[in-house]
């Protein structure tokens, strides 16, 4: 997806000078306070202003990010910022076939709204998409979340947290109403 992966080092960085010149996608990289190390990419998409819509996407984490605190904050850290700058929804969109990106959406508190069939052509493969929202009323209640499982309280010596974020997420959350 999006150019990936790579044959060698000069299709990588052309693809990178490509992300970096681009305003939609617009990437964003993921780096290590300490050490000043770039650990992955992030990027909104289709971006609307008008509508007031943006996508969160294109989720590229190394191994010493995928799954950590760290990985999170990234994330909270843009999700944040599309609502300070007055987006009503945030969106994610994966492979349906993708069990850790639609648990990691639902594990952010976006919700499920379907999934589209043979929403895209990938690798000449008909792709069935999970699309999941966060509205800007949501975001109002999860933001404290955010801010409570990312304490280093919520951590132990060895960086487990004592508390799961879905579940304080889920807590935080009630049912949309159905269209009417």
């Amino acid at each position: 997806m999006g150019g990936r992966p790579f044959n060698d080092a000069a299709s990588c960085h052309a693809w990178l000078q490509q992300c970096s010149d681009a305003q939609d996608p617009r990437f964003m990289t993921v780096v290590a306070t300490g050490s000043g190390d770039a650990l992955g990419v992030a990027a909104w998409l289709n971006i609307q202003p008008e509508h007031g819509s943006v996508e969160l996407g294109h989720l590229n984490f190394s191994p010493r990010l995928a799954r950590t605190p760290v990985a999170t904050e990234a994330l909270v850290l843009m999700m944040r910022h599309v609502f300070d700058l007055g987006y009503r929804r945030l969106e994610w969109k994966c492979d349906a076939l993708n069990t850790p990106s639609r648990q990691a959406a639902q594990r952010l508190g976006l919700r499920f709204e379907g999934i589209f069939h043979q929403h895209r052509v990938v690798n000449g493969h008909n792709r069935d998409s999970a699309w999941y929202a966060l509205l800007d009323h949501e975001w109002r209640r999860l933001a404290p979340v955010f801010e409570c499982w990312l304490s280093p309280d919520n951590f132990d010596v060895d960086g487990r947290q004592r508390q799961a974020l879905s579940t304080l997420t889920t807590a935080v959350l009630t049912p949309r109403p159905e269209p009417t």
